[in-house]
């Protein structure tokens, strides 16, 4: 299924995605496409090698998705089901533009916060950083760039550096680029109230990176080498496991 997002009047491609489908989900949708069916390209699908039949862009459907790459692709988008309470051109670009941070900037009163709002950065490289956050308990913050965002764990006990170190790592809301340089004070009654230093920052390098498990190169000042996260399943959904590996 080719997936599209109105941007003005133009949909544009967002991706492709063939699974979540029941069988008798697979029946109803062809019965359903072959009532749209075109000979008209309804939207530019450059990264499809496979033979494209066109349907007239009306169908809606809900997906879930891993999260949205720099060039606004759904990453591993699942099938939910058709919503017909909503119109196409209901469906537009912004969703995805906007989901990256929701989080972030939901829990953020930016008149007060020094934080910054992310205004759309975006840079090519693999930058990270580690900060220290002295709000109600002290702990470190990991943040690692991907997909235009900075995904981030809260260590409690710090990075250690020696080989077979383990720490627990619980996962928080993707931050704007900005927040790799960010230095400051958050004031009382804000989400993270303390102050944030940077303890260190450079640049990593991907080795993989899956739902499950990443692995990294660090090249910082206080931290090098190669670097494990692993989610911690019987914790829950948001835990995992920092490592430190053999270089």
């Amino acid at each position: 299924m080719i997936l599209g997002l109105y941007d003005s009047d133009e949909p544009i491609f967002v991706g492709k995605l063939g699974t979540g489908f029941s069988e008798k989900t697979l029946v109803s949708l062809k019965d359903k496409f072959a009532k749209l069916e075109t000979t008209e390209k309804t939207i530019d699908a450059k990264d499809v090698v496979e033979k494209i039949t066109w349907l007239k862009p009306e169908l809606v459907c809900e997906i879930v998705y891993q999260n949205v790459t720099r060039d606004s692709r759904l990453r591993a988008p699942r099938f939910r089901s058709l919503r017909l309470d909503k119109k196409a051109k209901e469906c537009t670009v912004d969703q995805i533009r906007r989901a990256g941070l929701h989080e972030y900037a939901s829990k953020r009163d930016f008149s007060v916060t020094p934080e910054p709002k992310g205004n759309g950065e975006k840079e090519e490289g693999n930058a990270f950083v580690v900060q220290e956050h002295h709000s109600r308990r002290l702990h470190y913050d990991l943040r690692l760039e991907r997909d235009g965002v900075l995904k981030s764990w809260a260590v409690p006990k710090g990075i250690r550096v020696e080989q077979g170190d383990k720490r627990l790592a619980v996962e928080t809301e993707d931050h704007p680029l900005e927040y790799r340089k960010f230095e400051g004070t958050i004031p009382a009654g804000e989400y993270g109230a303390g102050t944030v230093k940077i303890w260190d920052s450079g640049l990593y390098r991907i080795k993989a990176w899956g739902e499950n498990k990443i692995e990294f190169t660090l090249n910082g000042k206080n931290l090098r080498g190669n670097y494990v996260l692993a989610r911690f399943k019987k914790a829950g959904e948001k835990q995992w496991l920092l490592l430190k590996t053999r270089d």
